[in-house]
């Protein structure tokens, strides 16, 4: 078990970073000091004591970021209850299924996504309270949380008579060992499992954060990750806030245009995303650019070509507020293209690799170590990884991971649990990948969706999907099987087809054309035999990630 205990590091941060400030919302301006920001937190403290909530009752939380849905996450695993986030772009009946599977007390959500509920099926809530204003929107009729709420100044002000202060800052002792969150996954595969993380898994990604530097004291961070996401939770939320940085929300992900633009306002120094934001930087900014005739001609050029690439590295390093130290990307597969032009013209960024069984992190390198096409090293002294291959640094196999960040196992769902999390600790991710002898982790896909083909190759479909998408007129595809033949879904790039002028009749010429360029491309048994047009977007997970069950 580590010695760091996650309710003391933020007991200690917020006394010693007690007049840094903590929290702005980007789109109020407003801004919580650590100070503030632990006067919530002890707010929130007395009104769970006077509800009668205990240490190890569950309060599960849905809303988009803002500082009060953090001051509700952190004041619930510092009093020693059990936090239950929920993305907010689960559809209402599924997250009003995980408020009741997960068999929480109390409930803090926004008012527009209030009434989309129906609070008398909420088989377990005794209460549920506006994010926006601190308010009763509903209680049972045993309930006296209303009253709570209204007394909250006057309780404060018994409680802390001197007014409050960095002394009041005392949380209680509970052992990392305790549950402390519930994550419910937003996997392409099913139903959601509610993941039981400790505070030790959470204290494994913290210690890991800022024994790396990632966030130091004083720092800037840009948040627009799903806070309720393990990926941004870790490293946008719990890191910054263990360190004495400033986090600025900007409430969801935002456009990149929007993105950029608070980058270069608030220049942080650490930049967490997902692939999809790099990627759409890269197709809006830099392909237009770098396929002009004149810079294409001047890209052939060996002494021009370095000077070119060097201006579009300085570019982007300004578009992301230029005084980060480098970019973790993570979250999802990381498009090859885009990963090697931005290798090339060494863009200081890195690929992680994690899931929310771990909190997430499995696996992370600092950028100048970073090993393209990679996904970082296992984590040091942390976790531990094995390949079930008879070669694994050559062979893929599934990848199989053990240490301080597993999970304790899915939340009344034993028999999900055993089948990925065995006795000896051993947890089986799903994905496939190698193993360099250095620990570098190398990822091919997803055990799930490994395809067979007819002469016993194993089949990626991410890796076909990827290089697919760059194509003309491809937004975004998925690769299946037929009858022992591969077809590509594709919804169309309808952008680029109104740029050209091409028309829906005239489409499937043109998709015929990349097929052919596409099977240039990729081993014999990996051609596609036909493309197929989608006529809508492909149905995406709360993280954007394509429901590929849906499509088999």
């Amino acid at each position: 078990m580590m010695k760091e205990n996650t309710i003391k590091i933020f007991e200690e941060s917020f006394r010693n970073n007690w007049e840094l400030p903590a929290l702005s919302d980007y789109n109020t301006k407003q801004t919580l000091t650590y100070g503030d920001f632990a006067e919530q937190i002890a707010r929130l403290h007395i009104i769970y004591k006077e509800c009668g909530i205990r240490p190890g009752d569950r309060v599960a939380l849905i809303g988009k970021n803002t500082p009060s849905w953090v001051v509700v996450f952190i004041g619930t695993i510092t009093y020693g209850a059990v936090i239950v986030p929920i993305l907010q772009e689960f559809n209402p009946r599924d997250a009003q299924h995980i408020i009741n599977h997960s068999e929480a007390s109390l409930l803090y959500t926004s008012n527009a996504i209030w009434e989309s509920f129906d609070f008398d099926n909420m088989r377990h809530i005794r209460a549920a309270i506006s994010l926006d204003n601190g308010k009763l929107l509903a209680q049972k009729e045993e309930e006296a949380v209303e009253s709570v709420l209204e007394n909250i100044d006057s309780l404060m002000q018994q409680a802390y008579p001197g007014g409050f202060t960095a002394a009041g800052i005392n949380y209680i002792e509970r052992s990392n060992d305790e549950l402390m969150e519930i994550n419910y996954t937003s996997g392409t595969t099913g139903f959601s499992k509610g993941v039981m993380l400790t505070g030790n898994n959470l204290a494994g990604n913290i210690v890991y954060g800022i024994n790396s530097q990632l966030h130091r004291r004083g720092t800037r961070c840009v948040s627009f990750l799903p806070l309720a996401h393990a990926y941004g939770c870790a490293f946008d939320m719990l890191t910054p806030l263990a360190v004495g940085s400033h986090i600025t929300l900007l409430g969801r992900i935002p456009a990149p245009k929007v993105i950029v633009k608070a980058m270069q306002e608030i220049k942080p120094h650490l930049v967490i995303c997902v692939p999809l934001v790099l990627e759409k930087i890269y197709s809006k900014m830099i392909v237009p650019m770098i396929s002009k005739t004149k810079l294409r001609w001047a890209l052939a050029v060996p002494y021009l070509d370095r000077k070119i690439y060097e201006q579009i590295r300085k570019r982007l390093i300004e578009a992301f507020g230029g005084e980060f130290e480098e970019v973790i990307v993570g979250g999802a597969p990381f498009n090859a293209e885009v990963e090697e032009f931005l290798y090339k013209i060494k863009f200081p960024f890195t690929v992680g690799y994690g899931m929310t069984e771990c909190a997430p992190l499995v696996s992370h390198t600092p950028w100048r170590e970073f090993v393209l096409h990679s996904a970082g090293r296992v984590l040091p002294g942390i976790m531990e990884c094995k390949i079930l291959s008879d070669d694994p640094e050559n062979i893929p196999g599934e990848i199989c991971i053990k240490g301080e960040n597993v999970m304790k196992g899915y939340f009344h769902n034993t028999e999900a649990t055993d089948k990925v999390l065995h006795d000896d600790g051993w947890l089986h991710t799903g994905d496939m990948g190698t193993l360099s002898a250095d620990g570098t982790i190398f990822i091919r896909g997803r055990l799930k969706t490994m395809l067979l083909s007819s002469n016993g190759q194993n089949i990626y479909p991410e890796e076909i999907e990827a290089k697919l998408n760059n194509m003309l007129y491809v937004s975004e595809s998925l690769v299946v099987d037929r009858d022992h033949k591969l077809v590509a879904l594709v919804y169309p790039d309808y952008d680029s087809m109104d740029r050209d002028g091409i028309t829906r009749d005239q489409l499937p010429s043109h998709l015929e054309t990349v097929k052919a360029e596409l099977n240039k491309l990729v081993a014999p048994y990996e051609r596609i035999s036909q493309i197929e047009i989608m006529v809508n977007e492909f149905e995406k997970t709360p993280k954007r990630s394509i429901k590929r069950f849906l499509y088999r």
